[in-house]
């Protein structure tokens, strides 16, 4: 995956996964299926999630805890 740099060095993904519609806001979610997709971006080394509050008011970021929390020592 090639890689970008934003503002003083972070450094993601070139291309990046929206969040969005995985709780839920474009109508019902599965959280198992939310959760492999994200499984999946992190296996093809996507480390650029685009998320927001509003997402579900905050149970997208909760769901992106719960997966990276799995990956973290």
């Amino acid at each position: 995956m090639e890689r970008r740099m934003l503002g003083d060095g972070l450094e993601v993904s070139a291309i990046g996964l929206g969040c969005m519609g995985m709780t839920g806001h474009y109508g019902p979610a599965d959280r198992d299926e939310a959760a492999a997709t994200l499984e999946r971006a992190l296996e093809l080394d996507c480390t650029f999630l685009d998320t927001a509050e509003y997402y579900g008011a905050g149970t997208n970021e909760e769901l992106i805890a719960d997966v990276l929390g799995t990956r973290r020592a």
